[in-house]
Order: structure tokens, then C-alpha cells, then sequence
């Protein structure tokens, strides 16, 4: 059984309930690594594409890898409240699996800075998803993307998490 958790103050709201970037000038500096995964499922067909080289836009995994480390890098872009950091390394890896009929991706994210990197681990395997999605669509229109989540976060004030 979990155990309960605690009740979360929301730090991205003001005290009127506004939105606000929050201020994370006084917190120290600490290296950082936060770790997402996710799936793409597809019919054995269509997975056979990539496997085989096939796909009609070229390599799924390779773009879908490069889409996954640029995203990472352009988070705070995207999710209005995240701040822009020095990313130290992205690793964004796709592995396809005959047996679930899936892509399963994975996205490692280091940084040494004031806040973690989860965010932009969980872009990343977003974006790979999409891209993945995106260079097999004229194949299969049902492809679903699914299960994308943190599964663990080392560093900062709460240490480190798994949660897998």
C-alpha cells in the first residue's frame, strides 16, 4: 500500500490565485537528473515499418530521438511557468518491442541548477511520442500514445524519488 501523501501547497499560484513563475532565487544549486518514460502503441504492421526500415517518411527512431532532445531543451518555451535551464545532457532512447506491439521510450535529463528537470524529461518523451505518431500516420490513424510519466527524480530539496 502507498504511503498517504502529503498535502502539496501550490507553488505556481499566488496568494490572490493568480499564476506565477515561482522564485527560486534563494535555493542552492544541486546536480539534478529526472528520468520519464512513455510507450507508442501501434499495430504489428506498422511497427514492422520501422523495424524494418521501412516507413515511408525514413527513420522513426532517429528523428523521433532528435525531435525528444530538442524538445528538452525548449520545455520552457512550451509549459508557461517552467524556467529556462543550463541542461547538462539529454538521452532520449527508443527501443521497439515486438511482443506489446509498442515503441517504448525513455528520456534522461541532467542539469545542475536551482530547479529539477522533470518537466523537461516528461517533454521529451511527449515529443518523441508525437513525432513517432506523426511519421506513421499515413500507415495506421489509431496509433495510441500512452503511460508517459516521471519515473525518477535525484536531487534538490526532496532527494531522490523513484517511482518506479
Amino acid at each position: 500500500m502507498a504511503a498517504p501523501r502529503r498535502k502539496a501547497k501550490l507553488t505556481h499560484i499566488d496568494t490572490a490565485g493568480r499564476p506565477r513563475m515561482v522564485n527560486i532565487s534563494a535555493k542552492v544549486e544541486t546536480a539534478r537528473e529526472a528520468v520519464a518514460k512513455g510507450s507508442v502503441f501501434m499495430a504489428a504492421d506498422t511497427l514492422s515499418l520501422i523495424t524494418s526500415g521501412r516507413a515511408a517518411k525514413g527513420d522513426v527512431l532517429t528523428t523521433a530521438q532528435i525531435a525528444g532532445i530538442m524538445a528538452a531543451k525548449r520545455t520552457h518555451e512550451l509549459i508557461p511557468l517552467c524556467h529556462p535551464l543550463p541542461l547538462t545532457g539529454i538521452d532520449v532512447s527508443l527501443e521497439p518491442d515486438e511482443g506489446r506491439s509498442a515503441v517504448d521510450i525513455s528520456a534522461t535529463v541532467r542539469t545542475t541548477a536551482k530547479t529539477g528537470v522533470e518537466m523537461e524529461a516528461l517533454t521529451a518523451v511527449s515529443v518523441a511520442a508525437l513525432t513517432v505518431y506523426d511519421m506513421l500516420k499515413a500507415a495506421q490513424q489509431d496509433i495510441r500514445i500512452g503511460d508517459i510519466r516521471l519515473v525518477r527524480k535525484t536531487g534538490g530539496k526532496s532527494g531522490n524519488i523513484e517511482l518506479e
